[in-house]
Order: C-alpha cells, then sequence, then structure tokens
C-alpha cells in the first residue's frame, strides 16, 4: 500500500518525457545587427504574431516574449528574444533568441536567418 506509484492520467506525460522533448526542441542563437532595438524587438513581435503565436514585451527592457499553443507533447511552449544595444562598437545590436518547440523552433531559426540575411545584404552595399 505505502510503495504504490501515484497514478497519472491517461494521455499524459511524465515529466521526464516534457523535460526530454524540452531538451530535443531547445533552440539559442545569438545575431549581431546594425538595426536598433526597437526595430528588432518591433519586428520580432510581427514576425511570431503572424505565424500564429502570442508575442509582446515583457516588463524586463529590451526582451519579448513568444508563447504558443500545444505542440507535439508539449502543452505550452515559449521563447524569448533579448537585444543588448551597442555592444563593441556603438549602432552594434545583439540578439539573443531562445526557446522550445518543435514548430517554435523552425521559426526561431528562421527569425534569426532573416536578420542575419538582412546583415549581410547591408553589407555588401
Amino acid at each position: 500500500m505505502g510503495s504504490e506509484q501515484p497514478r497519472v492520467p491517461a494521455g499524459r506525460p511524465e515529466r521526464e518525457e516534457l523535460t526530454a522533448e524540452m531538451t530535443r526542441t531547445a533552440f539559442q542563437r545569438r545575431v549581431v545587427t546594425r538595426a536598433s532595438p526597437e526595430e528588432v524587438l518591433e519586428r520580432a513581435i510581427a514576425f511570431f504574431s503572424e505565424r500564429g503565436y502570442r508575442a509582446g514585451r515583457t516588463g524586463r527592457p529590451n526582451q519579448v516574449y513568444v508563447i504558443g499553443k500545444r505542440e507535439g507533447i508539449l502543452p505550452r511552449v515559449t521563447a524569448e528574444i533579448l537585444v543588448q544595444p551597442n555592444v563593441g562598437r556603438g549602432g552594434v545590436t545583439v540578439v539573443t533568441v531562445s526557446g522550445f518547440g518543435p514548430q517554435l523552433r523552425e521559426h526561431l531559426a528562421a527569425f534569426v536567418a532573416e536578420l542575419r540575411r538582412e546583415r549581410r545584404s547591408t553589407a555588401d552595399q
């Protein structure tokens, strides 16, 4: 009687499974851009809102949250985008993008790729 395992409702994943899925689908990248921090944050909100995620400013300066509904076994997916202005040289912004989720990971990678493409195209001019 005292050694019984707590019952998990049918169809509900165990915590270990959720942790493994979060680790497997984790995404974290940094990108350097010449865009202003304000511009990067506004673009991030628009980019993820267009793809069906809730995105907006957090209570902290220079940070955006991204929240999505169920993806795979994960009941909710989240990400954050943090910008650090004037890193190294003036006018250089470092953008840190991190989050998890099977589909959200792909969107985060696309956002980083877009920032990198833009950086390269402006450097060529």
